[in-house]
């Protein structure tokens, strides 16, 4: 995913320290980050749910793309050095191979969660009720969100 560096040459470059919190859970900045050094960890509620060191990494996406409040904490583990990009949705329309590294990073997330609640639910098929929200998260997955709304309202 390099490629979209070359995309945020004449952006802003900011530099984090260590321990440094990019992106606060619930926060509603509506910024992307495309990460150019460095080492970042995903935490939601506390819990690392991901790392990420790659150069031209993105995060900040979802509450882009979503409108909706930043869904988890983006915090830096060594020094960071990213593009802030503080006019996310126009700076994703700009140029079709953004939205297209774009859509290939959120379908690779996809696949692998969605491959890891599969494993999950087999491996505790029948063993566990509380275990039955897997089976829940799974049919959320591959659901619209138009069809979440319509369930709510009824």
């Amino acid at each position: 995913m390099p490629d979209i560096l070359q995309y945020c040459k004449g952006r802003k470059l900011e530099t984090f320290k260590s321990g440094a919190v990019l992106i606060s859970q619930g926060g509603n900045e509506r910024r992307l980050f495309v990460l150019a050094e460095g080492q970042v960890e995903v935490l939601r509620e506390d819990t690392q749910v991901s790392y990420i060191d790659e150069p031209g990494s993105v995060f900040g996406e979802m509450s882009v793309l979503l409108d909706m409040p930043f869904s988890a904490t983006v915090k830096a583990l060594s020094t960071v050095k990213a593009y802030v990009i503080d006019d996310s949705l126009a700076f994703l329309g700009s140029r079709p191979e953004i939205a297209l590294e774009l859509a290939a990073l959120l379908a690779r997330r996809l696949y692998y969660t969605t491959s890891y609640l599969v494993d999950l639910q087999q491996q505790a098929a029948g063993r566990r009720e509380d275990l039955d929200i897997v089976d829940k998260i799974l049919a959320q997955l591959v659901q619209s969100p138009d069809d979440a709304k319509a369930k709510k309202k009824k």
